[in-house]
């Protein structure tokens, strides 16, 4: 009779399922979790970066000339590209979190910090394309002619320059909210299940 009973105890007891293997099937699974949605953010990124050159061409259909001669328009195309670079560096990063099997916690650790450090250099990276893209638009009047940079060079400087700094604080304040909530909080989750690995 005892041993029944320790038959049915035993059948009854959960087994418990090793934290690392569930912490792992979370990162690998492909359509949900912190990895398949940083993978959608930098996918996301590129295609938009990717498309948004075509769409002001398009905008300028009936003088295809005036976007392709413009210093300004390369000067998009240019930090465009630079996006889509490091988009689809981040987006290598998540797709080996994703696809390596048997992942140590050192290198998982370790992936999460590039992708953390490359978030903190793009928010003070779109600080630098703003201020060049400020002194661009101070600048290029004297060396191309505009109709619209006209108007706005008509404007008093201090007016220029409140609506600039009025646009940097913005940028300032709004950028890394949006970053956070586009990439930061599956980072810090990243993080946060590593740390529960043993």
């Amino acid at each position: 009779m005892e041993l029944d009973d320790l038959k049915q105890s035993w059948k009854e007891t959960p087994i418990p399922t090793p934290v690392n293997k569930n912490i792992m099937e979370m990162i690998q699974h492909k359509s949900y979790g912190p990895v398949a949605a940083l993978k959608r953010g930098f996918r996301k990124q590129m295609i938009i970066m990717a498309l948004m050159p075509f769409i002001l061409l398009l905008t300028n259909a009936s003088d295809i000339s005036k976007p392709l001669t413009s210093v300004l328009y390369w000067s998009y195309v240019a930090v465009a590209i630079g996006v889509i670079i490091v988009a689809y560096y981040n987006y290598r990063i998540a797709d080996k979190m994703q696809d390596m099997n048997g992942m140590v916690k050192a290198n998982l650790q370790q992936q999460v910090s590039v992708l953390q450090t490359r978030l903190r250099w793009k928010i003070i990276g779109l600080r630098i394309v703003f201020i060049f893209f400020i002194v661009l638009l101070e600048v290029l009047p004297y060396i191309q002619h505009y109709r619209m940079l006209e108007k706005w060079h008509s404007l008093p400087l201090f007016a220029r320059f409140a609506v600039y700094l009025g646009f940097l604080l913005l940028q300032y304040f709004i950028s890394p909210l949006i970053i956070q909530r586009k990439f930061g909080r599956h980072l810090n989750y990243l993080q946060s299940l590593v740390k529960e690995m043993e």
